[in-house]
Parts: C-alpha cells; sequence; structure tokens
C-alpha cells in the first residue's frame, strides 16, 4: 500500500498537460485508484490544480472498463463522448474507453500489443509526445 503513496507520474506527463491547459483544454483525471490514492499522487508529481475534476471509480462502486466508470467524464464535464479525448496508460483501458465511444489515445509506454478486445484506440504512441497531435486533429 505503501508504494501506492509515493507514486509519481512519468517525466513528460506535466509538460504535455501544461501545453493542453495552455490550449484552453479541460483536464480531468479518471482512475480506478481511491480518491487518498489520487490525491497523493497528484501531489507527490506536482500537478494540483492541473485537473478539473479527478474522478475515482469508488464513486460509482464500479471500475473501468465498466461503462459506469467513463460516463463519470460525461457527467463531470457535461459533454458529449465525441467531445472528450481519453488518455490510456493500459490496454484494457484504451479499448473500454474506444467501446464507450470516445476519440483514444493510447500512452503504450511498455511497447505492449493492442489488446485483442475487437477495438483498437484511434492513436497510440510511446508516451505523451503524440497527444497534442492527436488532440488538435480531433479538435
Amino acid at each position: 500500500m505503501q508504494a501506492y503513496l509515493e507514486l509519481k507520474a512519468w517525466p513528460d506527463v506535466a509538460t504535455a498537460l501544461a501545453s493542453l491547459k495552455k490550449e484552453g483544454l479541460r483536464l480531468a483525471f479518471l482512475s480506478n485508484m481511491t480518491p487518498r490514492l489520487l490525491a497523493k499522487g497528484i501531489e507527490n508529481s506536482g500537478l494540483g490544480g492541473t485537473f478539473e475534476h479527478v474522478l475515482s471509480t469508488d464513486d460509482r462502486k464500479t471500475f473501468k472498463p465498466d461503462p459506469r466508470a467513463y460516463r463519470m467524464a460525461l457527467d463531470a464535464f457535461r459533454l458529449e463522448r465525441e467531445e472528450i479525448v481519453f488518455v490510456a496508460f493500459a490496454g484494457w483501458d484504451a479499448a473500454g474507453a474506444k467501446w464507450f465511444g470516445f476519440p483514444t489515445y493510447w500512452a503504450d509506454r511498455s511497447n505492449a500489443p493492442d489488446e485483442e478486445l475487437g477495438v483498437t484506440p484511434d492513436a497510440t504512441g510511446p508516451d505523451l509526445g503524440g497527444l497534442t497531435r492527436f488532440v488538435a486533429a480531433v479538435r
């Protein structure tokens, strides 16, 4: 448990998020982690104030890839699916978000193969370097 309380974001995350915010995008974090773990990770990474919403699936008593989890973003932002870009860090999460109908970018940091779940993300990169280009393309 202690290791989860010490998690930090990847080195490229702060720069990518700052760039997206500068473009006027609203940011949220949607995770299967508890609110306590999310708050600590955001604090450890120096990302306080970055996210308009920090969404924990604990609030809905479900886990991604259950559609009720992804719906949390729609409810929080009051937007339609195609108006939200979902960034996943796990292949199963990218598949779940794509099934739900989000334009999806998978930051495949481990160079894992696509999940064999019948859907693939709209874009994939080894980090967040390609995310701003993807967001610009779907806007």
